[in-house]
């Protein structure tokens, strides 16, 4: 056994396997519990023997049972040397304890292969040096993560203790996470819960999907406001899976306007997905104190709100029967398929409202 498989070294990542897990291959369970590490990154580290089972190493095509303990020795990618850079930030609050920002779309969050700077790590490491050890040296302070094209408020630890609090709160579900969403379609339930399982694509290995063994997602909703073709939805993440809002609200029937992966459709206001996480809750780490903080939504997704408004305040023009109002923006042929593509098979899953007008609910 060489050293990179010594059962005493420190785990990058950790997870216990499921009941839904009994039977599956280490490195496909990896892949799917840790969306960070690939099918590939975890056969190749358990082939080396950087993948431990109940302390043991184990190979790639090992059969899990529930209980099991499996830690992965090594990190997602290789090391990437991270250095600050002078970004400007929009904070919302800064004490010394904790940093809320509020992201810019087409911010990524933190450096990986092929995309070295430009980050929010490097912009936070600028403004505050003595993070650059605080969970993780790519990822310093980085308690809960926004997809790039995902615009809103993040909270980010400034100290060691203030990383575990945060980190303990949000797999308690205690920390509130509230989104605004975008959707094409009429949502015809003014509130509901979707309750689907997320996992990896079993073909699209970049994209999540609903899947039988998926990792259990729920997601709660309530309209905000309806327009033509489209409705505003408030969605509260119960759980944190990646991508979890846009695959749901896709699996629904309903994807987020202007998402290119999740089947959105284009709009001229918007060259992304039409979600922004408006609302962040937490006790803060040292005091206790509940803290709430608000982020308006930004100039893009007002731009095309303002539109959708005028129009449905505007006169309804003179229709032949049969045509419908035109919706707020159109799926172009691609983005039919990938909405077809994207919750292959047919898993258990509970859900209440979200329903297609006129028929019954999907997800």
């Amino acid at each position: 056994m060489g050293p990179t498989a010594d059962p005493h070294a420190r785990a990058h990542a950790a997870f216990e396997a499921a009941a839904g897990d009994r039977g599956r291959r280490l490195d496909v369970t990896i892949a799917d519990r840790l969306p960070q590490y690939s099918r590939s990154r975890a056969g190749h580290l358990a082939g080396r023997g950087e993948v431990l089972v109940d302390r043991e190493p184990r190979k790639p095509a090992f059969r899990l049972r529930p209980g099991q303990r499996v830690e992965v020795l090594a990190p997602a990618a290789d090391p990437l040397l991270v250095g600050p850079e002078a970004i400007p930030l929009a904070v919302v609050h800064e004490d010394a304890d904790v940093l809320v920002i509020d992201k810019p779309a087409g911010l990524t969050v933190h450096p990986a292969p092929g995309h070295r700077g430009g980050t929010l790590v490097n912009a936070v490491l600028a403004r505050v040096p003595g993070i650059s050890g605080i969970g993780g040296a790519l990822r310093p302070g980085i308690v809960h993560r926004l997809d790039k094209d995902t615009s809103g408020l993040l909270v980010v630890a400034k100290t060691d203790t203030a990383y575990r609090s945060l980190s303990a709160q949000l797999r308690a579900r205690t920390m509130g996470r509230v989104y605004l969403a975008l959707v094409r379609g009429a949502v015809a339930a003014e509130s509901g819960v979707i309750s689907a399982p997320v996992g990896r694509h079993p073909t699209h290995r970049t994209r999540m999907a609903v899947v039988p063994r998926g990792r259990p997602a729920v997601t709660a909703y309530r309209v905000r406001e309806r327009l033509p073709g489209a409705t505003l939805l408030e969605c509260r993440l119960e759980t944190g899976r990646t991508h979890q809002i846009r695959v749901h609200l896709l699996h629904a029937g309903y994807p987020i306007l202007g998402d290119p992966v999740y089947g959105g459709a284009r709009v001229p206001e918007l060259e992304r997905q039409a979600l922004h996480a408006t609302r962040l809750e937490f006790l803060h780490p040292r005091t206790g104190t509940r803290l709430a903080f608000d982020a308006p939504l930004p100039g893009d997704i007002t731009v095309l709100l303002d539109r959708l408004r005028r129009e449905a305040a505007a006169p309804a023009p003179r229709r032949r029967p049969g045509h419908p109002r035109p919706a707020a923006g159109r799926a172009p042929g691609k983005a039919k398929s990938r909405a077809r593509s994207g919750a292959p098979g047919r898993p258990q899953r509970r859900s209440r409202g979200l329903g297609r007008a006129g028929g019954g609910a999907r997800a």
